[in-house]
């Protein structure tokens, strides 16, 4: 059984939805620029991460801890219960489209593809340093 484990430091993302353009006849889809920017940033943990290991072709679980910033303008008090666990994220992003970019991600580096995945844990929290650590354990039936 295979456990790979690491931070992504940085504001965790939502992905973004897909971007339309009309060239001539054709509609050409595209992700924004920061979504991409963001899923690349994820990739390349992901690939140091796994090091040599090739992509896993079993199910696995994937567990996401987002570790969402403290806002600026947020009092002694509340950045205290913040960081206690009192008060919780309930701002953007959501957490299903912070679990989406990095299950996007990490098609043919952790796994082969996202289908893969049987069972998923996120978390949102507040941090003085945000980032998301990820687990991804290997079920082996």
């Amino acid at each position: 059984m295979l456990i790979v484990m690491f931070d992504v430091p940085g504001v965790p993302r939502g992905k973004g939805r897909p971007r339309f353009a009309r060239r001539g006849s054709f509609v050409k889809t595209y992700t924004d620029s920061k979504t991409a920017d963001y899923e690349t940033k994820i990739k390349e943990a992901a690939i140091r991460a796994m090091g040599s290991s090739e992509p896993l072709e079993t199910p696995v679980s994937v567990y996401l801890y987002a570790r969402m910033p403290i806002p600026a303008s947020t009092s002694k008090k509340a950045k205290k219960a913040m960081i206690s666990g009192e008060i919780r994220p309930t701002k953007k992003p959501d957490i299903d489209n912070i679990a989406k970019a990095f299950l996007d991600s990490f098609n043919k580096i952790i796994y082969l593809d996202d289908t893969q995945v049987i069972s998923l844990h996120c978390t949102k929290v507040y941090s003085v340093d945000p980032g998301v650590n990820v687990m991804i354990r290997e079920e082996v039936l």
